[in-house]
């Protein structure tokens, strides 16, 4: 009886120590490529430098992530057969590992995947009124040493015509806000919203109807600045507002997404 089952033990074992192996070889992989993809833009935030170096740092990573993804995916797979299937408990916590391993080699995909979308134009100052846009006012003195000028259409290769066109082509939605509130309650609701959203409040004045705010984002710490105006007409609350960035060329849609962002919580 034990001669029998002495080649199954063995099998068990074998098996074991492989699902171990390539669990391990995800796991090594999977957390080196994540750190690997952190560095891009803790290198940003520590000054090291710029968002383009770490574009370029996170876009070296993408080739390496959905193969080390997938690796660390059977390795899941198997250790969860391992586990229920064959009797290897040992292979619990591996298996776990790798599986968090997966998912690091996923976000080190998706994070600059995120950052090559091609339907977005290559703006990076949106409005609701196109004629006439918000101008800056608190937060001008802080963008002084912005790399993108406050004037609409005022950037390389643009116009304020232009501008306009590839805005109405991506973004129609975008437009002015009607409300049948009082200026005063619309106020306090986009100072609510502002809050909500986790924007730095910049300044708010209910005698101008004007609020201006910054919003940071999080990978890159990329600085756009948002103004709201409240007007009154014919009974109704008006809002128009403006989100523009201070750096880069292309937003890949963020200022337009901010803005609806706003809206919705409106």
């Amino acid at each position: 009886m034990s001669d029998a089952i002495a080649p199954n033990g063995a099998s068990q074992s074998n098996a074991g120590k492989l699902i171990n192996y390539l669990s391990l070889i995800a796991i090594a992989l999977g957390l080196g490529l994540a750190l690997y993809a952190l560095v891009a833009p803790i290198g940003v935030w520590l000054g090291f430098w710029d968002f383009r170096q770490g574009f370029s740092l996170l876009r070296s990573a993408a080739p390496f992530a959905l193969w080390i993804a997938g690796l660390g995916l059977v390795a899941t797979i198997a250790g969860t057969v391992g586990a229920y299937s064959l009797k290897l408990g040992n292979n619990t916590s591996l298996t776990t590992y790798a599986l968090v391993a997966t998912i690091a080699a996923g976000l080190a995909y998706s994070v600059p995947t995120a950052y090559r979308t091609t339907d977005a134009p290559p703006i990076h100052d949106i409005t609701t009124n196109t004629d006439n846009p918000p101008d800056y006012v608190v937060i001008a003195p802080l963008r002084a040493d912005a790399a993108n000028s406050m004037i609409y259409g005022d950037s390389r290769n643009m116009t304020p015509e232009r501008l306009t066109g590839l805005q109405q082509e991506a973004y129609p939605d975008i437009v002015p806000q009607r409300f049948n509130e009082s200026l005063e309650v619309v106020f306090e609701r986009v100072v609510a919203a502002v809050d909500q959203l986790g924007w730095e409040l910049v300044d708010a004045s209910l005698e101008d109807g004007r609020i201006e705010a910054t919003d940071t984002t999080f990978w890159f710490r990329f600085k756009d600045d948002v103004i709201i105006l409240l007007t009154e007409e014919g009974g109704e609350t008006v809002l128009n507002a403006r989100s523009l960035s201070r750096v880069g060329g292309s937003d890949f849609g963020a200022n337009a997404g901010r803005l609806r962002e706003l809206f919705a919580l409106l």
